[in-house]
């Protein structure tokens, strides 16, 4: 069968009436809010993105976990509170990304938090460095229910994987990715949907050849090329490829700016949201540092903090101008390209 196919049915299985209803009621009043520039908003989120962890064990140049740089507290996520969440949202919620910072295999609960998810009928996924993939993991991982896995591969060689992956192993990365492939065909699973993703910069663009025949060597179900995050990016950086289809940021007579255009009005607004590991709430996965604290389910229920007037306020404020607000202008909506 298609791999992409495969993980279509996997991710369709996850459809209930309810949750067809919830995504309705989320998409009609989305348009309602776009056309009349009313904050409008009826149902629950289809999905969102948990922090199991802001820890990490790279040193990645443009990441606040690799650069611990974060002015939020570090931790682990604990099971109990992403019990409370998925047992609140389980009916409405369809996905569910188990990833926002760091690295979620460093948290010892992880992958038991997979399993509740999947148990509990929601599709989930997550992104690794795929240090900790070992055997055993792989095994766990498959066993989990977790559908969809994104694995950052930035080189085909050492020099050019570790110029970004500051303190990372490619090699490591390679055997985690075949324990992953030798554990479905042992029959642990089959409902796991690999994706290799490489990131282009100016040390890698000539490998992208290769790394598409070193996907197809590992079996892996999806290569996604993808542009790099420049935070200060108004000056360039040495970071940007030569390629123009592969940068993020286009050079004018002022400097670069971001080729994605800042609509005023937003989807993720609307049918997500980002918790961190601690349980504040967030809008979306650009608001890494959570400046924008719209609840705390700690101390809330989700369904309060969704329906609250500061949640209200902040979809007012995408609807009035994207350009004001920070986390939105270095957004990257659509800057995947999928190869394969």
């Amino acid at each position: 069968m298609n791999n992409n196919l495969r993980d279509g049915i996997h991710l369709v299985s996850k459809f209930t009436l309810r949750k067809g209803w919830n995504a309705f009621l989320v998409w009609s009043s989305y348009q309602l809010a776009k056309r009349f520039k009313l904050a409008v908003h009826w149902g629950q989120p289809i999905s969102m993105s948990i922090e199991p962890t802001t820890s990490c064990n790279l040193r990645c140049p443009q990441c606040p976990s690799g650069l611990r740089s974060f002015s939020r507290p570090t931790g682990m996520l604990q099971g109990d509170l992403f019990a409370k969440l998925v047992d609140e949202q389980k009916a409405s919620l369809w996905y569910m990304t188990l990833y926002f910072q760091g690295e979620p295999y460093l948290n010892p609960e992880f992958l038991d938090m997979v399993a509740y998810a999947s148990k509990n009928g929601i599709y989930t996924a997550t992104s690794t460095n795929a240090h900790y993939l070992n055997p055993e993991n792989a095994r766990r991982t498959m066993e989990s229910g977790l559908n969809r896995l994104i694995i950052s591969i930035d080189g085909v060689d050492q020099d050019a994987y570790g110029k970004y992956r500051i303190g990372g192993s490619l090699q490591k990365v390679l055997d985690g990715t075949k324990n992953l492939i030798d554990a479905r065909k042992a029959g642990k699973g089959d409902k796991l949907h690999i994706i290799w993703q490489f990131i282009v910069f100016a040390h890698n663009e000539g490998q992208l050849e290769e790394i598409k025949r070193l996907a197809k060597e590992y079996q892996v179900d999806e290569l996604a090329i993808k542009t790099a995050q420049i935070y200060d990016y108004s000056d360039g950086s040495d970071l940007l490829p030569e390629n123009e289809k592969y940068r993020r940021y286009t050079e004018m007579s002022a400097g670069f700016v971001i080729k994605n255009s800042l609509l005023n009005h937003c989807w993720r607004m609307w049918q997500s949201c980002v918790i961190t590991w601690d349980g504040k709430v967030v809008p979306c996965c650009f608001d890494k540092d959570a400046t924008h604290r719209l609840g705390d389910l700690k101390t809330q229920t989700f369904h309060s903090i969704w329906k609250s007037s500061e949640y209200q306020s902040f979809r007012k404020a995408v609807l009035g101008g994207r350009s004001n607000i920070d986390i939105c202008k270095n957004c990257s909506e659509g800057t995947r390209i999928w190869e394969s």
